[in-house]
């Protein structure tokens, strides 16, 4: 084994389905130091108290009896930043070959060409590394210090990811950058060398779960159809993988094919034991990404959904319960589902009420050609349908409540959603958005949104930020007033949300789907980690004299 300056160690022969860390820059101490009564660090430890406040309604007779509540909380985050490996399912598609090639990029810092000139490796798209927070107001000026969001709490550097999964397509990366024709050719060639030691490990391949078009690349299967024997192969992938490169912390992401729904069955992935029987059974209804889940889940390992499927049935959230492990979704929330979360907002907030809100896509990748089939479309239909309930819901002012007893969602905007495959384009996805809404007196306003993008180098910073948030959230535990030991966060991390299109989140609680308020709870709960009020953006200072 051979030692590297990151601290990890790495097979001195290639591995199958490993991509080796090389040095990377000499990293920075912690860059924030907190001095308060209620923040402490040790060489181990962050440790914060924090005062969450909030209120208790009760409503009766058309009046809000309002109380005001303070519940004390204490973080501690382990400094210690984990030795971390990403194992993508679906590494040989085009988000895959895309995170790898451009980790590559950034650790030899290759610079490459293109038609307008020199082009430099970086972390764009990447809310933690391309991305500040503001902490407060500079003492000598008054002027307000955002750093870095990487900087508030300790995390894993993307260049020291270890980098490996599967796949059901054997093509080794470099062949498979290739395919997916979304890098550059100049960044292709010299990544292409480092590329090609790497080929997916064997995947499992169950027919009825993705479009037919894609058998052609079912060629690196698990052999048989025992879903037992599957589940036992792919846990013991993972712990190859994470002994073979010393790690201490393994995340397994779901990045390949949208899956249709997997059918809802009492008695079958209902509940942990149910779901774990139904696996030895070889259950027609449980699907690729739940039996990655469940393996990851048995593992201790946490798993990440980056696709629309219901991988999470009842079961698989009890089973990671039961375990106390870490799992995050649904599918990736990359371009025209993230506008649209921010301009419904906008309207519903103005007092503008969207009527209708009618979405189009065309794309000609790999992930376009598996969404032509309807069952799998489905389910992006159902991901990027319900993105603008919790905004409805917070203004019964324009949309009408759901009559009491009532199961349906209320008075809502139409909301239409069509996704077509067009090969000529590539991954460069078009977006066309309506939306159509009522303003003042009866008044109509149409506002439409042609949107053009790159699909996968939206995706591929959202799934570093998506392990790298997972990781730091591994190490963040909290108790209540001081009270009792510390314990681990809550099983589904519904702290992924501001990169996800239908957040998974706690039973029984709300799903916020607004994206302003979902990176105001990430930012406000990194900085409570090391002992800071959330966001204030009263500046009382300016107000008065």
């Amino acid at each position: 084994m051979a030692p590297n300056d990151s601290g990890y160690t790495t097979p001195e022969s290639e591995l199958e389905g490993v991509l080796p860390v090389h040095p990377t820059a000499a990293r920075r101490p912690h860059a924030i130091v907190v001095q308060s009564e209620n923040t402490s660090f040790t060489d181990e430890y962050i440790t914060a108290k924090f005062n969450n406040r909030n209120a208790n309604i009760t409503v009766a007779n058309g009046q809000y009896i309002v109380n005001p509540t303070v519940e004390l909380f204490e973080f501690q985050t382990k400094r210690q930043v984990s030795k971390t490996g990403l194992m993508m399912i679906g590494l040989a598609g085009n988000n895959g070959t895309t995170l790898c090639a451009t980790i590559l990029a950034n650790r030899h810092n290759i610079i490459w060409h293109t038609k307008s000139g020199v082009q430099q490796p970086n972390y764009i798209g990447s809310l933690l590394r391309a991305s500040t927070v503001r902490i407060g107001t500079e003492t000598a000026t008054g002027k307000d210090i955002h750093v870095p969001v990487s900087d508030v709490l300790p995390m894993v550097h993307p260049n020291d990811i270890v980098l490996g999964g599967w796949d059901i397509s054997s093509l080794s990366l470099d062949k498979a950058m290739e395919r997916a024709r979304v890098l550059d050719y100049d960044l292709q060639r010299q990544v292409a060398p480092h590329m090609a030691r790497m080929k997916p490990l064997p995947s499992i391949y169950y027919p009825d779960f993705i479009a037919a078009n894609q058998e052609t690349r079912a060629d690196n299967l698990i052999p048989g159809s025992d879903k037992q024997a599957h589940l036992e192969h792919i846990r013991a992938d993972i712990r190859k993988f994470k002994k073979d490169n010393n790690l201490d912390r393994v995340v397994v992401f779901w990045t390949a094919n949208t899956e249709r729904y997997s059918d809802l069955i009492p008695g079958v992935n209902d509940t942990a034991d149910n779901i774990l029987n139904a696996i030895k059974t070889s259950h027609s209804e449980v699907s690729p990404s739940s039996l990655f889940a469940v393996a990851a889940i048995l593992e201790g390992e946490p798993f990440v959904n980056g696709a629309p499927q219901n991988t999470f049935v009842p079961g698989i959230i009890e089973l990671a319960e039961r375990e106390k492990s870490f799992i995050g979704g649904d599918d990736l929330k990359s371009g025209q589902t993230k506008l649209k979360s921010v301009l419904a907002e906008f309207l519903v907030n103005a007092g503008i009420k969207p009527l209708s809100i009618a979405s189009y896509n065309h794309l000609g990748n790999n992930d376009g050609h598996n969404l032509s089939a309807e069952r799998q479309f489905r389910s992006k239909e159902i991901s990027k349908s319900s993105v603008v309930d919790d905004m409805v819901n917070a203004n019964r002012l324009l949309f009408k409540a759901p009559e009491p007893g009532s199961e349906g969602k209320g008075e809502h905007p139409d909301h239409v959603v069509v996704i077509k495959y067009v090969p000529a384009v590539g991954d460069s996805k078009r977006a066309i958005d309506e939306y159509y809404s009522e303003i003042f007196c009866g008044g109509r306003s149409t506002i439409n949104i042609f949107n053009e993008c790159e699909d996968s180098l939206l995706a591929t910073p959202l799934i570093l930020d998506l392990t790298i948030l997972t990781e730091l959230l591994t190490r963040i535990k909290y108790r209540k007033a001081e009270t009792g030991e510390f314990q681990p966060l809550y099983s589904v991390l519904s702290l992924l949300s501001y990169m996800l299109k239908a957040p998974l989140v706690k039973p029984g609680t709300e799903v916020v789907n607004s994206l302003n308020r979902q990176r105001n709870a990430l930012d406000s709960f990194l900085k409570a980690c090391i002992g800071l009020e959330g966001g204030n953006d009263l500046l009382l200072e300016t107000r008065i004299w």
